[in-house]
């Protein structure tokens, strides 16, 4: 099948930095490649990828402070993939709606993959408008607010099974909490649980520049205490020593997380997770297996107490069965093909009855 990748240019393909989107993108065409498709992949041109490469801005925008307006880059994009789209089989977008007015005019199938929040009113009217277009969810509770979408599937995201492993000769001594502070990740809740627990707690987490303020008035206070370990953001390479010296990681988010990557991060690593019923938590761990869905604080210090009670083991193999990158890969290959069919029968009835 030749597919197209469509990436966002904020960052590279995979990230240099923190980019969640970037590096799913990454790991589905990669993965896309392995089970022998014609993939082109237009991204920035610092991406690296064993796929055909069309860099559509020389480097991430993140890291070109000379551009201020972010929306040319990707009109220009979108004009780059119009005039080529019909030499793929299908398009598979991951910049929200921008392609649904050109893209919708055209003959190529295409699908978009919605990675964000659904929830803000302003979305209503664009997914009214364009009802019939195609899109991915990444979580069945992600769907929630836009109801008349039309929903092709949903397929959860995938890590290279290789990736981050389990490092058996960690011993887990402390909780982690991984990821990005801001608000609605609620770290100081993480904080908060760990103390009532008895048991320290380790942050490795990026700081963006919109939560500085965040950080400095809410969260820095916090980590003077003697339980906390303010680690800084850590890379790949990092993530399994981290992850497999934990008991567990802490994931008591405030909001409707439409997947969380963390988790899956740390069950690849054999590492339970503590996670409030929020959002995509109950889709994504099965409770009493790969760790524990909570309600609030005290739940998830009573979940600790049993925290020893799940197989790390287990929790691995059920990454394997769930969310390996080849699994996302194969699931979007079948959401392809029925959107393929679906394409054609129309047109096969217009030839019958010519």
């Amino acid at each position: 099948m030749r597919i197209a990748q469509i990436a966002p240019l904020y960052e590279a393909v995979p990230p240099k930095f923190y980019g969640g989107t970037e590096r799913v993108v990454s790991y589905l065409t990669e993965a896309l490649v392995n089970l022998g498709h014609d993939v082109t992949l237009f991204a920035s041109g610092d991406s690296v990828t064993s796929a055909n490469l069309e860099a559509c801005w020389p480097r991430a925008l993140r890291l070109d402070p000379t551009v201020r307006d972010a929306m040319a880059p990707h009109v220009l994009m979108m004009e780059q993939v119009r005039r080529v789209a019909h030499e793929f089989d299908v398009l598979h977008f991951h910049l929200d709606y921008l392609p649904f007015p050109l893209f919708s005019t055209m003959d190529t199938p295409f699908v978009t993959t919605l990675h964000g929040r659904l929830d803000l009113p302003e979305l209503q009217p664009v997914f009214d408008a364009f009802s019939d277009v195609p899109v991915v969810s990444i979580s069945d509770s992600q769907r929630q607010p836009l109801p008349q979408a039309n929903w092709l599937n949903t397929i959860y995201h995938g890590l290279p099974a290789q990736l981050l492993t389990p490092q058996t000769h960690r011993k887990p001594e402390y909780l982690a909490f991984l990821g990005r502070i801001c608000p609605e990740k609620r770290v100081d809740t993480a904080i908060r649980i760990a103390a009532q627990s008895g048991l320290p707690l380790k942050i490795a987490a990026k700081v963006d520049k919109a939560d500085q303020e965040y950080f400095k008035t809410e969260i820095e206070p916090l980590l003077s205490q003697a339980h906390v370990e303010f680690v800084g953001e850590i890379n790949e390479a990092q993530k399994p020593e981290f992850l497999s010296g934990a008991k567990a990681l802490l994931f008591p988010i405030d909001w409707s997380e439409p997947f969380g990557l963390v988790m899956i991060e740390s069950m690849a690593c054999g590492t339970p997770v503590i996670a409030f019923n929020r959002g995509s938590v109950p889709e994504v761990i099965d409770h009493g297996v790969t760790g524990y869905v909570c309600e609030d604080v005290q739940g998830a210090v009573a979940a600790l107490q049993r925290i020893d009670a799940l197989s790390r083991t287990e929790i691995r193999a059920q990454f394997e069965r769930r969310f390996t990158s080849e699994t996302m890969a194969q699931n979007y290959v079948d959401g392809y093909t029925t959107l393929l069919e679906a394409t054609r029968r129309p047109v096969l009835r217009r030839v019958a009855v010519g």
